[in-house]
């Protein structure tokens, strides 16, 4: 089954006014909107919205649901980070947007806002819309209208994950990725997972991604066999596989229908996501590195599989620091690498001028092929003179060449 999309219609700056501040969306022709068609639900048949959409609606103005035009493709996601203004701790959005941007220039097929990078258990629900909403902006001001944008909406009530996704629809996001819910989990009986889903997918007025990290959620570890039944509803088209369980995703993609975008939850396993079946990885380190991480994903389309494992190696060596780091150790990464990235809000740490060196260097071997590939993998760029600090990245670097 191919993947389900909600198409948005294109709008100029006078049919959609986006309030950064504050979102203030003002419903006019061409904007996206909710409104009074049906969806379909898990059995197929139309069903009609329920008393929570019912609700929703009459305090969002709007008149149609909308398709969109950005299917998701085989290939590489980053999860963005949330920025900040490093003494203020409000949003720095000209840094969230050209940060968007760059991502795309170097390869990156589709972005995720309000995920684990993007800080979205530290923002508020406006907060969250204005992210996704610039975002979306920014994609379309530099010319990549086509880039799709999924939008974190986990929440530990059903009722509030669909909110999101309306919300989510509304700033300009195209699907819905989804955390298993965690708080009341000695409650949950075994049908409880999945009728969470299934219910966010009947009212969500865009496609939902499942997102399985465990580390995330008390531990809850979806198994395969309910992520391939809930791969048949209409309105889940993929997951996001964190737990970076190879045999799970093999099963998966596997069975669930045609199109389901069964992807890889972190770069230090993109290969063998794609050899077990998988389409794509949604990884963090697509911040840092973008470029390397989209060719891996392209040598390995192309049949190049030597030059593919040995970039892979370099990238789980740099993935490594940032899964030691998380978000702290990303946005070090950049600050120090790109000049902006700042810090994680409170009571997130601020690393000290040792631990920022410490990143540093966990990060340089791969920024070092980062830069390589920006340049065009040319011969005078191969680091000859690192051989002794880093002999597989030269090699790796000879064989691009």
């Amino acid at each position: 089954m191919p993947p389900h999309t909600n198409e948005h219609s294109g709008h100029s700056d006078s049919d959609i006014t986006l309030s950064l501040s504050g979102l203030a969306l003002h419903s006019e022709a061409g904007a996206p909107h909710l409104g009074s068609n049906h969806h379909r639900g898990s059995n197929g048949k139309k069903n009609k919205r329920n008393n929570l959409t019912d609700s929703y609606l009459n305090s969002h103005s709007g008149s149609a649901f909308h398709d969109t035009d950005r299917p998701l493709r085989p290939g590489i996601y980053a999860p963005t980070p949330a920025f900040f203004d490093p003494d203020t701790e409000d949003l720095d959005i000209p840094t969230i947007k050209s940060h968007s941007v760059r991502l795309v220039k170097a390869g990156i097929v589709g972005l995720v806002t309000q995920g684990s990078n993007g800080e979205a258990v530290h923002l508020s629900q406006s907060e969250r819309r204005t992210v996704t909403a610039a975002t979306r902006e920014a994609l379309d001001d530099a010319g990549f209208s086509h880039i799709p944008v999924i939008v974190g909406c986990g929440a530990q009530s059903t009722r509030e994950s669909i909110e999101l996704c309306h919300d989510a629809m509304l700033s300009g996001g195209d699907y819905a990725m989804v955390l298993p819910p965690a708080y009341y989990r000695a409650l949950y009986n075994g049908e409880s997972q999945y009728e969470f889903f299934s219910d966010i997918a009947n009212e969500s007025p865009i496609p939902i991604l499942i997102y399985n990290y465990p580390g995330a959620v008390a531990g809850i570890d979806l198994d395969s066999d309910t992520i391939t039944k809930l791969s048949k509803h209409p309105n889940i088209v993929g997951c996001k596989l964190t737990c970076g369980n190879t045999g799970k995703l093999a099963r998966i993609a596997n069975a669930a229908p045609g199109g389901f975008m069964t992807m890889g939850g972190s770069s230090d396993f993109t290969l063998q996501s794609l050899i077990a079946g998988g389409k794509g990885v949604i990884g963090g380190l697509a911040n840092i590195a973008p470029k390397a991480c989209a060719e891996v994903f392209n040598l390995y389309v192309a049949g190049r599989s030597e030059e593919a494992e040995k970039m892979q190696a370099v990238i789980a060596r740099g993935d490594w620091g940032a899964i030691k780091g998380g978000v702290v150790g990303t946005k070090s990464c950049l600050q120090t690498y790109f000049g902006y990235g700042g810090f994680g809000r409170r009571p997130l740490p601020r690393p000290t001028p040792a631990q920022d060196a410490v990143y540093k260097e966990d990060f340089e071997e791969l920024l070092l092929l980062e830069k390589f590939l920006q340049n065009g993998c040319r011969d005078s760029d191969i680091h000859s003179d690192r051989i002794k600090e880093y002999p597989q990245l030269v090699e790796l670097e000879n064989m691009l060449v």
